[in-house]
């Protein structure tokens, strides 16, 4: 599935291509958050228009709504949102640490057990049960390219204990999964398990080495950017990395600010996925180039476009974007959009924040190329 087609004399970031049924991507790259089946405010058009080379949806909410049976009615989630491109679906693990501590009837929502996940929906309290083998049954049915294995993402602070608990249920879950995976019919799905372990080395590393030999696709790294700190994310790589082929893609889950994606790419990662570009655009929080030199901390900027300051401010969204819409449109415009809560207002800024994210990745490719990063 991956090829290597580069590799830094100054650091481990490295060049590639992951070949999916659906297209060729080219790595390191960012996918674009379509959880429920749209990238908020956006359209496939943009998408398209954006040159994202692969989005990610979940399983967990494509599951609840529209539904399996919708899904499997259109033939998958591409033709249901009209995508053409690759797509990579969580397997809804993510949603056994996010809706965990949420009460509900005075029950939790996620109770883990030794053979998978019961979720209590949070959209009807209606009961669901996710083992290892089903959630690779939903992400056929969506028709991934690649599929994410269920396991345990471990909150921060976590005791060792726990963090030891958690990746041996995660450990199970993998050996199951793979093992269904070999005798079922995935086609041309690839699957990917999860490196777990918090920010324990010699946990890390015991997940990292016991899932290389069970072979998958490729290797996620999870359960960071959920509470540590920077330094400890970066440690956490530093120990982690290493222990992956060389020969197969490594994913970094829900990394992350620009200098957070830098950081892990300088330490061999190729996979980003964030919330970050889309949830800040819907709060007025734009991202900004201030010059090309990616070694310095000072590359981009951060703008809050609902301050009073840009009011009156006849400068473009983006003068060298190339949508149309952010190059005439001025600053001040679209603060009124903000003030007056226009729905055009997050549909500019998400184009803006989207568009500054894969413009990153193209230069971190580029710098890759040209021995600077």
């Amino acid at each position: 599935m991956y090829k290597l087609l580069k590799k830094s004399n100054i650091s481990k970031a490295r060049n590639g291509v992951l070949k999916t049924a659906h297209g060729d991507i080219q790595a390191p790259f960012f996918m674009p958050i379509a959880t429920k089946a749209a990238v908020k405010t956006l359209t496939i058009a943009d998408i398209e228009n954006l040159q994202a080379q692969i989005i990610l949806s979940n399983t967990y909410h494509l599951y609840l709504r529209p539904g399996l049976d919708v899904l499997d009615d259109f033939g998958g989630l591409r033709e249901f949102m009209k995508w053409n491109g690759p797509v990579l679906t969580d397997s809804g693990g993510f949603q056994v640490f996010s809706l965990a501590g949420t009460k509900s009837r005075k029950d939790d929502l996620v109770k883990i057990k030794s053979n998978g996940v019961e979720f209590r929906s949070h959209i009807d309290g209606s009961r669901h049960f996710f083992t290892p083998e089903k959630v690779l049954d939903i992400q056929k049915v969506i028709g991934s390219d690649i599929m994410m294995i269920l396991d345990i993402c471990t909150a921060n602070p976590a005791t060792h204990s726990q963090a030891a608990k958690d990746l041996a249920t995660t450990l199970d879950w993998a050996r199951q999964a793979r093992e269904y995976y070999e005798k079922q019919d995935f086609a041309d799905q690839n699957i990917f398990a999860i490196v777990q372990g918090s920010i324990y080395e010699d946990l890390r590393k015991k997940s990292a080495r016991d899932l290389v030999a069970l072979d998958f696709s490729g290797y996620a790294i999870g359960g960071l950017a959920v509470g540590e700190t920077h330094e400890e994310m970066y440690k956490t790589l530093d120990f982690t990395v290493p222990e992956l082929p060389e020969n197969k893609p490594r994913y970094l889950m829900g990394v992350g600010r620009p200098e957070n994606i830098i950081e892990a790419v300088r330490r061999g990662v190729d996979m980003f996925d964030c919330v970050i570009p889309t949830r800040e655009a819907r709060h007025g929080r734009l991202y900004t180039w201030h010059h090309d030199d990616l070694t310095q901390a000072d590359f981009y900027r951060n703008i809050t476009i609902t301050n009073a300051k840009f009011k009156t401010n006849k400068k473009s969204i983006n003068p060298t974007s190339k949508f149309v819409e952010l190059r005439e449109y001025s600053l001040s415009y679209l603060n009124h959009l903000f003030d007056t809560h226009e729905p055009l207002a997050l549909r500019l800024a998400t184009l803006n924040n989207l568009e500054f994210y894969l413009q990153l990745m193209e230069k971190i490719r580029k710098r890759i190329d040209e021995d600077k990063l």
